[in-house]
C-alpha cells in the first residue's frame, strides 16, 4: 500500500440506489453507517452472526437482509461497495483481499491504510450533503473532520454560511413559526429562510433578536404596522404577502410560536393559495408547550395528568363570541393551558371554580417565557385574579392551570 499512501485520496459521490453492498459486521460501527446507505436505497446485505438491538431492527423492518454466519470468501461477489467492521482481524483481512481481487470499492473501520474507500464525515442542508475528507492516510483526523463538517452544516442551516442561487428562485412565501421567543428556538429549517429572504414581514411575538442578523438588503415590515387603509388587520397583511410574492420576491412571514397554533396562518395560506402563490408553511415550537417547560412546568406528568388542553383567553368565557366550552374544561383531570388570557383570567378562573374547579387548582403565569426578562407568577383559581393584578402581569404570558403547576415544587 506504500504507493498509494504516497497519493491524496480522490474524492466522489456514489449512486448506490438498487446496488447491492455488504456490510460486514453487525456492531456499532454497522449501526452508524446503515442508515445513510438505506437512505441511498442501496441493496444491503449484513454479514454478521450477530448484531446490535438497532441493527436487528433493521433486518426485521426489511431494511437489510441479514445472512446471520461470519464472513466466508465470496460473500462480495457482484458487489458495488463494502464496508469491513469487525472485531476480527483475520476476517477483515480476508475480506479486504477479496475486496481488492473483485475491484470492490471497500472501507476498513480497523484500518484505513489497507482500505481503498474511507468514508467521510457527512451532514445534509436541504438538498445538499457536505463530506469532509482528510485525503492522506497521515493527516487521518476524524475528529476535526466531524467538527469542520458540523460547522459547516450549522452555517447551512442557521444562515450565517450562503452561497447565492444562481439557478432560478421561485417566489413565494413561508410561513414561519418562530418559536416562543428566544431565538435558538426557531427551527433550522426557519432560519435558513430567513437568511434567504428578500422580504420579511414579522409579528411582534416572532424572535426579534433574528430580525438583526439579517442582511442590509432584506426589508423587514413590521406587521403591526402595515397601514390598514380600507382593509381589516388580516386583510392588510395577506395583500403584503401577496404583493410583494408577485413582485418576484422570496417573502418570510414570521409568526411568533407556531403559524397555525392561533396565529391565523391558515387564512393567509389560503388568501396565497387563492392568489395563485406558493406557500411553504414551517412549523413552529408552540408557546403552549414550550414556555411552560422553560419554567420547569410539565404539562403532562406520570400520576398527574395524562392530557392537556390549549385554549384561546382572548375572548372571556360570557361572551357569545367565544367558541371554548368552558364548563366541560372544568370537569377535566389534566393540564389547562390558556394563550392570550392575561386580562381575562380573572373571569376564566370564577367560570371554571364556578362549573367544579377546586379554587385551590395551582395556576402559574409565565410571563415572556423562554426570553431574558421571563418571569414566572404562582396563584390558585381562587386567587390568580387578584394576584395576577399585584404582581402587574402583562401579555405575553402563558397561563397554566392544574397539578402539574407544582410537580416541580415538591
Amino acid at each position: 500500500m506504500a504507493e498509494h499512501a504516497a497519493h491524496p485520496a480522490y474524492p466522489v459521490g456514489l449512486r448506490l440506489s438498487g446496488r447491492r453492498v455488504v456490510v460486514i459486521g453487525g456492531g456499532q460501527v454497522a449501526q452508524r453507517r446503515l442508515p445513510a446507505l438505506i437512505a441511498a436505497g442501496a441493496d444491503i446485505v449484513l454479514v454478521s452472526p450477530s448484531a446490535t438491538p438497532s441493527v436487528e431492527a433493521m433486518a426485521e423492518a426489511g431494511e437489510i437482509r441479514w445472512i446471520k454466519r461470519a464472513y466466508a470468501d465470496g460473500d462480495l461477489a457482484d458487489t458495488w461497495y463494502a464496508l469491513v467492521a469487525t472485531s476480527d482481524a483475520e476476517a477483515n483481512n480476508a475480506a479486504s483481499a477479496e475486496a481488492e481481487r473483485t475491484r470492490t470499492w471497500c472501507v476498513r473501520s480497523d484500518d484505513a491504510g489497507a482500505a481503498t474507500a474511507w468514508t467521510p464525515a457527512t451532514g445534509r442542508s436541504e438538498g445538499v450533503t457536505v463530506a469532509v475528507l482528510t485525503t492522506e492516510v497521515s493527516g487521518r483526523d476524524p475528529r476535526r473532520s466531524a467538527a469542520l463538517r458540523d460547522a459547516i452544516v450549522e452555517g447551512l442551516r442557521d444562515g450565517t454560511l450562503a452561497a447565492p442561487h444562481h439557478r432560478t428562485r421561485t417566489p413565494g412565501v413561508a410561513l414561519v413559526g418562530g418559536g416562543p421567543g428566544d431565538p435558538d428556538l426557531i427551527t433550522v429549517r426557519g432560519r435558513r429562510l430567513l437568511a434567504e429572504a428578500d422580504v420579511v414581514i414579522a409579528d411582534r411575538l416572532g424572535p426579534r433578536d433574528l430580525l438583526d442578523e439579517l442582511p442590509p438588503h432584506v426589508e423587514v415590515i413590521d406587521a403591526a404596522k402595515i397601514p390598514y387603509g380600507r382593509y381589516m388587520a388580516q386583510e392588510a397583511i395577506n395583500n403584503a404577502l401577496i404583493e410583494h410574492a408577485k413582485a418576484g420576491k422570496a417573502v418570510v412571514r414570521l409568526k411568533g410560536g407556531d403559524p397555525f397554533v392561533f396565529g391565523r396562518g391558515m387564512e393567509e395560506a389560503q388568501a396565497l393559495a387563492e392568489a395563485g402563490i406558493a406557500c411553504t408553511v414551517v412549523p413552529g415550537i408552540s408557546s403552549s408547550i414550550s414556555v411552560p417547560g422553560a419554567a420547569g412546568i410539565p404539562v403532562t406528568h406520570r400520576g398527574v395528568a395524562h392530557e392537556f388542553t390549549v385554549v384561546s383567553g382572548h375572548v372571556a368565557p360570557d361572551d357569545e363570541r367565544s367558541l371554548v366550552d368552558w364548563p366541560s374544561l372544568a370537569k377535566l383531570r389534566g393540564t389547562l393551558v390558556v394563550l392570550m388570557g392575561v386580562d381575562k383570567i380573572g373571569a376564566i378562573a370564577q367560570t371554571l371554580v364556578a362549573h367544579g374547579k377546586a379554587p385551590e387548582t395551582p395556576v402559574a403565569l409565565v410571563q415572556e417565557g423562554t426570553t431574558a426578562s421571563q418571569r414566572r407568577v404562582d396563584a390558585t383559581l381562587g386567587t390568580v385574579a387578584e394576584t395576577a393584578r399585584a404582581a402587574d402581569v402583562r401579555p405575553p404570558a402563558v397561563i397554566v392551570i392544574g397539578d402539574v403547576v407544582t410537580v416541580g415544587t415538591k
